[in-house]
């Protein structure tokens, strides 16, 4: 009988796998740790540094060194703020918009592929069951808490 660990572990581990393999767009190779902050910027509306670190449950210095790799690779802008120099703002450049979008399409591509194995109302209960499952998590005390 599998353990609940188990389940998630190999859920996990495929949708790893899933990351993995769909990081690369054009020749740029994007590892899974940019394509999260790829996807943060696309959602959001020039953040600053420090946000997206919170959402992402990273320290800043890691966050900022990649960065450095995304402005490296013309993905992402780095602005100061004018009123106070030392909080940048994050944006994506048109490349960067592109990567991540690209990225967004082929993730829900993928996603619409597995949800299709199932029928409307399977697909509905594992929707709903993984809402629940957030909201629960958000809720705990022990670790993993998402903090938005």
């Amino acid at each position: 009988m599998e353990t609940l660990r188990e389940l998630f572990q190999v859920m996990t581990r495929r949708f790893g796998l899933l990351n993995r393999n769909c990081c690369q767009v054009g020749g740029t190779e994007i590892s899974v740790v940019q394509s999260h902050i790829l996807y943060e910027l696309l959602r959001g509306d020039k953040p600053s540094m420090q946000q997206v670190a919170d959402t992402l449950g990273m320290d800043i210095t890691t966050f900022s060194r990649q960065i450095q790799t995304l402005v490296k690779m013309e993905l992402v802008l780095k602005t100061p703020l004018p009123e106070d120099r030392r909080i940048y703002q994050l944006s994506l450049t048109a490349q960067g918009k592109y990567v991540a979008a690209k990225i967004d399409a082929e993730m829900n591509q993928y996603l619409n592929e597995v949800f299709s194995n199932m029928s409307e109302f399977e697909r509905d209960m594992v929707i709903k069951s993984v809402k629940l499952l957030n909201e629960a998590m958000s809720k705990s005390t022990v670790c993993c808490k998402p903090l938005f």
